[in-house]
């Protein structure tokens, strides 16, 4: 790896580390209710909704809260989107989105995954954009954190049958921690010249004439095909371009604070109207891991011993740091068929890569994105090498817990903790415990369902796409690529990143719709588990720690944490995985 690369490396995570304390800190007073102007904010609220602010939730109550609220934004967005047409906002008269696609993203968005099967410049209104996609960037991204907040409370908690208050906490998350941030990050993305503004389109002179084909159309305006029912096309110039413009610095801020991923543009965070410089995008990565880190030193605070935070905190930056490592350095090997034909190796695989960036930006992206349940791209991780592109697919089918989403990384992480200990436990002939609350039969049933979901969705989903023929209809690059695309899709979709291997025509009925129960099963068939854990260790009585107690805070359990989560997220997907990027590495240095 270069001298640039560990630079970079060093420095992200110095930044981050540093803002663990305060930020963690500040989040734990928040949602128990210890920010001193919360109270005169929120009060006028809670009267509006006729919501009772000291009337707690048990967790079967907490979880159709959630459920009802997650359920009645996905009819928000895709009324939206359905109706785009005749709403005001949309300077270029963009048409209703159809009823697959407006499907599929409404879930999307909900579910905090940010799939996007269409080109957001060239499909969604401003109003669209920001009433619907952005407004669920917020909602979505505090819904993952509440439920982790109401699972670090049923540690906290002992003899109590209730987790919190759903609409308050949700009330919380988003005005005192997502909103405050999302400004201050706009306002740093603009400083860079992410644009801001509600004007139309511009049409803009190049200096260059593009040629290209321009499929010939019949009276009717359709194309018109020849006998084997190819389009056919005719010679066509412009020197003409249309630059998108729109209210974009805002959206950009809460999509990566949010690890939602869905970009404004098609291009997402390749494009220089969402990440216009190194700095830009920095600011990016950094802003896409900081809840997620600074939650775990909120746990440890809330718990009432930090040093659980600061282990469950080791064991992410130790697996994060080993996967940065890897996406780096695979991505700056030469592809070998290249080099037979004289291209220079020492610039290693540029393809797909902004310059801009280059591969140790570009690289350290896709593992941040991938890792933290974020979509964004900076990158086309379709372009990376066989092994490059299995690292991003690696980071997902871990389960998104190494820093993970807002939440949702650090209450999958808890579960995988929960299950360590429980191993633990029969290795030694004891009856686990993890924070003084014993595990037992209901919480590992639990734990089961909370891990096995994902894999369930994402083989089962790649199975009946590679069976189907529409399935493989969307497949650009047959083989073994092929294969890792559809596998990375469900992948993405069922994890609720939202990343994409560009190859795969998605935005088909087929696909809409398969994704999109993978992304709604995979976000709520996960926080229904995680809460009914989180209501039955509330109502557990606390355990004094005795000399049998494995100490949950050391060395030993973040290495137990860490091979549990190897072992265990990993292996389900190892059959997949050697059938789809590791054969298509085999295959490349076969033929050089």
């Amino acid at each position: 790896m270069s001298n640039h690369a560990w630079i970079l490396l060093g420095i992200f995570l110095a930044i981050l580390l540093v803002t663990v304390k305060p930020l963690g800190t500040y989040i734990a007073n928040v949602m128990e209710g210890r920010f001193r102007l919360a109270g005169k904010i929120e009060s006028p609220l809670y009267r509006l909704c006729g919501i009772r602010q000291d009337e707690e939730m048990g967790w079967l109550k907490y979880a159709f809260a959630i459920l009802l609220f997650n359920l009645l934004g996905f009819l928000a967005v895709y009324a939206l989107q359905r109706l785009q047409a005749y709403l005001p906002l949309n300077p270029q008269a963009f048409s209703n989105v159809s009823p697959d696609s407006s499907f599929n993203t409404a879930i999307s968005f909900v579910a905090n995954t940010n799939w996007q099967g269409y080109s957001g410049e060239a499909t969604m209104s401003y109003l669209t954009q920001m009433l619907g996609l952005a407004v669920q960037n917020f909602l979505s991204a505090a819904t993952g954190i509440v439920v982790v907040i109401a699972l670090i409370r049923g540690f906290a908690r002992h003899s109590a049958k209730t987790v919190g208050n759903a609409w308050v906490d949700l009330t919380r998350a988003t005005l005192h921690i997502l909103l405050p941030l999302s400004v201050l990050c706009a306002l740093a993305l603009t400083s860079q010249g992410v644009i801001q503004n509600f004007d139309a389109y511009k049409d803009v002179t190049t200096l260059e004439v593009t040629s290209f084909d321009n499929p010939k159309l019949d009276d009717a305006g359709q194309p018109l095909k020849d006998d084997k029912g190819v389009a056919i096309t005719e010679p066509a110039q412009t020197q003409t371009q249309t630059l998108p413009m729109g209210p974009v610095a805002s959206q950009e801020a809460i999509k990566m604070l949010g690890t939602n991923g869905g970009g404004f543009m098609n291009a997402n965070s390749a494009h220089p109207y969402e990440n216009p410089t190194p700095l830009s995008n920095f600011i990016e990565m950094l802003a896409i891991f900081l809840i997620p880190a600074a939650l775990c030193f909120t746990f440890g605070r809330i718990v009432g011993d930090t040093r659980q935070g600061w282990a469950v905190l080791a064991a992410m930056t130790l697996m994060f740091v080993a996967l940065a490592y890897a996406a780096m350095h695979f991505e700056q090997q030469a592809n070998p068929l290249l080099t037979q034909l004289s291209v220079d190796p020492s610039s290693g695989n540029m393809e797909g890569k902004e310059t801009r960036f280059g591969i140790a930006d570009s690289g350290l992206f896709a593992t941040i994105t991938t890792l933290a349940s974020c979509g964004a791209v900076n990158a086309m991780h379709d372009s990376f090498t066989p092994l490059g592109g299995l690292v991003p697919l690696i980071d997902m089918q871990l389960g998104e817990v190494v820093f993970g989403g807002v939440g949702t990384g650090l209450y999958g992480m808890l579960v995988f903790a929960i299950l360590a200990v429980f191993v633990a436990g029969l290795m030694i002939g004891r009856t686990p415990e993890y924070l003084g609350k014993k595990i037992e039969a209901f919480e590992m049933k639990m734990v089961s369902i909370a891990i096995l979901v994902t894999p369930l969705l994402v083989l089962v989903g790649t199975a009946i796409a590679v069976m189907a023929a529409d399935g493989r209809a969307g497949i650009a690059n047959p083989g073994a690529h092929g294969l890792s695309e559809i596998l990375y899709a469900f992948t993405s979709a069922a994890n609720n990143n939202g990343s994409a291997f560009a190859g795969l025509s998605a935005n088909t009925p087929f696909y809409n719709v398969m994704l999109g129960i993978a992304m709604w099963f995979g976000r709520f068939g996960v926080i229904v588990p995680v809460l009914a854990i989180a209501g039955a260790l509330a109502a557990k009585k606390r355990i004094a720690v005795g000399a049998g107690t494995l100490p949950t805070h050391g060395p030993l359990f973040v290495t137990l944490l860490i091979g549990t989560v190897l072992l265990v997220g990993l292996l389900n997907y190892v059959p997949a995985l050697a059938l789809g990027p590791v054969i298509e590495h085999l295959v490349l240095w076969a033929a050089h």
